[in-house]
């Protein structure tokens, strides 16, 4: 019998899922050590007990970029930059942080201006208009290497003007640095650089030079952690990790330090893949998803059995152009404190208490009220032993939200309602986002609720948003790990294709796909699929629609305007145009039907969610799962699934 792990870092726990070849599912979880992540991810695995030599695939999903981005705590980047644009990530689109806020801004660069430094060179439309001499290219080189010599600078990021269609300045850039380089006689053969036509060749400067700061930033540190992370785990026998990145797919550790902007969403991509597995084998093909943990809360769409995927998005205020699962995320999960404001009102998160101390209930320090604390106030969660061995101290919980009542002259149990109500409607706003504003109405979707605390809020966010039918499925509090072991090798291609449709030949479009999928660094055993990123003249926004070997421009018009008759409900008589080709090149991941999980033993309640357990339960009820509690609200009512967890319906 051999294993398949996945292990899910969360902000407050470290999920670990084993999957063995008759479907059976072995699950851990272990307090998430934020100082080095690496650490619980050794823990979860001394956790599961299991011998290493059984161990096929271990694969991971980390939020080390994640929390880069959010602590500014990345590495120094010098960023060379065509004279005359060097504020760009300053300017950034010259749109409002909030429109009608005008004391809001942007979130600061990941560069100090005076680490921007100007080159003569300027490149139009494949036109050279100012050449980037030899001697200009020496001279910049010189600058850059006094730089980094003196410490006042880790890496090199090159984002020119235009280089997506002519990259011949970056590479000259590249090579004038890497010459100066050994002619100090540096140890290491070359220094470490960036480039935009390798990162993000598409049009848009502004979020080309964003993407290629970002990846400059993250890599050094995530370079290091995976590679220590790989150390660890192949001296214990294990092999070597694969890591998801935000489109979903796995890389082997090796070349996901290549590509550390590509893993900005790593764990929440998980959940969504574990997501779309129960999707098809339950045959639902429209789901929204809702990954409820301790820090945070992940919304996102599943629509013909796949996880729906989008060109890019800001992560901590830093736009990422890259493809990735779309996820919303708010600051909205079992660890999140309830305050009060200047004005009196109840207020819960962003700030969380995290793994250290944790929710006052936790009893290791923390004395501040968390949703975790209400729900164990008002008897949603038993006091019975959590995984990860935490111990539930209900009068913690009640003194912890007590306090809070007092300030609010309100009694205990109002409270906890409250502050259950407060983050159900955060939850409840991202998923109309993931929802709404991509044409698609809740009312006909399923919602699928997963991690600790999924199943806990599954009835009051399906209330919100009108739906009726909530799946809550086997191993939830551990189904992003679950995800990560049963996603498959994925690696995603990118290349220009700035064009009119309708004058794009057959011959044109396959030229652009082949670009595409050598960018996915060629394996014949992986199998390729194409998508063509396509707008309206003039739009500020693209469309992604499939492409294949044959297609013309005409033919991708025509996807095109029914696709945004789809989307949004209209199409015009206007030129279409191309934008850029994307290429998924995807293995064969754990191919296996998942048994139904065994029951938690539990005191005070018919704790059950085996395939044998056929007996409807109606609401109020509370369920306590193998890696989670299931609360049923009033009026619904729950029935076990054969491969385990649960189905509820609003009568």
């Amino acid at each position: 019998m051999t294993l398949a792990i996945g292990i899910d870092v969360g902000g407050t726990f470290t999920d670990l899922a084993a999957i063995a070849d008759d479907g059976t599912v072995q699950t851990a979880k272990v307090p998430t050590t934020p100082g080095n992540q690496a650490d619980g991810v050794v823990a979860a695995l001394a956790a599961l007990g299991a011998s290493s030599s059984t161990v096929v695939r271990l694969a991971h999903g980390t939020t080390v970029v994640t929390n880069l981005l959010l602590e500014r705590s990345g590495a120094r980047v010098l960023v060379l930059a065509t004279e005359g644009a060097t504020d760009l990530l300053r300017l950034r689109r010259q749109e409002r942080a909030s429109l009608y806020d005008l004391s809001r801004d942007h979130p600061e660069p990941l560069v100090d201006a005076g680490d921007v430094l100007a080159v003569p060179e300027r490149q139009s439309a494949g036109i050279v208009v100012r050449e980037l001499t030899a001697a200009d290219a020496g001279a910049v080189a010189t600058v850059v290497a006094d730089r980094l010599d003196a410490g006042a600078g880790e890496i090199v990021a090159i984002s020119l003007l235009e280089s997506h269609e002519s990259p011949a300045h970056e590479r000259r850039l590249r090579e004038a640095i890497a010459a100066e380089w050994q002619r100090r006689g540096r140890t290491d053969s070359r220094p470490p650089i960036v480039c935009a036509h390798e990162v993000l060749p598409e049009i848009r400067e502004y979020e080309r030079t964003a993407t290629t700061v970002a990846e400059a930033y993250a890599r050094p540190r995530v370079a290091a952690y995976l590679a220590s992370l790989a150390e660890r785990v192949t001296a214990a026998g294990y092999p070597a990790p694969m890591v998801v990145t935000s489109s979903g797919g796995m890389l082997p550790a090796h070349d996901a330090a290549h590509r550390a902007s590509s893993l900005a969403l790593s764990g929440p991509a998980g959940g969504v893949v574990g997501a779309a597995a129960i999707c098809r084998a339950l045959r639902v093909p429209l789901a929204l998803t809702v990954d409820i943990g301790g820090t945070s809360a992940d919304a996102g769409v599943i629509r013909d059995y796949e996880p729906l995927i989008e060109a890019g998005g800001d992560v901590a205020g830093v736009p990422l152009a890259l493809p990735r699962v779309l996820v919303e995320t708010v600051s909205a999960g079992g660890g999140s404190v309830g305050w009060v404001d200047a004005s009196g009102a109840l207020r819960v998160g962003p700030r969380s208490a995290g793994a250290v101390p944790g929710p006052a209930c936790f009893g290791r320090g923390g004395t501040e009220p968390t949703v975790t604390d209400a729900q164990l106030v008002l008897g949603r969660v038993s006091a019975t032993p959590m995984s990860g061995g935490v111990s539930l101290d209900v009068d913690a919980a009640r003194d912890a939200v007590g306090r809070l009542a007092t300030t609010l002259g309100a009694s205990v149990d109002a409270v906890a309602m409250a502050m259950i109500t407060t983050a159900d409607a955060a939850m409840a706003r991202a998923l109309r986002r993931v929802s709404v504003e991509r044409g698609i109405d809740p009312r006909h979707a399923v919602l699928l609720a997963f991690g600790g605390g999924g199943p806990l809020h599954a009835c009051g966010l399906a209330e919100r948003l009108g739906m009726r039918d909530v799946i809550v499925p086997p191993h939830a509090g551990v189904l992003s790990a679950l995800g990560l072991a049963l996603a498959p090798e994925r690696r995603d291609g990118l290349a220009s294709l700035l064009r009119d449709a309708a004058s794009l030949s057959a011959a044109e479009l396959t030229s652009a796909l082949e670009a595409a999928s050598a960018a996915t660094a060629a394996d014949a055993t992986l199998a390729r699929q194409w998508w063509c990123r396509a707008r309206y003249r003039g739009q500020g926004h693209a469309l992604e629609v499939p492409a294949h070997r044959g297609d013309d421009g005409s033919t991708i018009a025509s996807r095109f305007h029914a696709q945004h008759q789809a989307q949004y409900g209209f199409a015009l008589d206007a030129a279409v145009e191309t934008v850029g080709i994307r290429c998924t090149a995807t293995g064969v991941g754990r191919q296996v039907v998942l048994a139904a999980p065994r029951a938690r033993a539990a005191e005070d309640t018919a704790a059950d969610e085996t395939a044998d357990a056929v007996t409807p339960v109606a609401g109020p009820a509370t369920r306590v799962l193998s890696d989670a509690t299931l609360f049923i609200a009033d009026g619904w009512h729950a029935t076990p699934l054969s491969i385990g967890g649960w189905r509820m319906e609003r009568r």
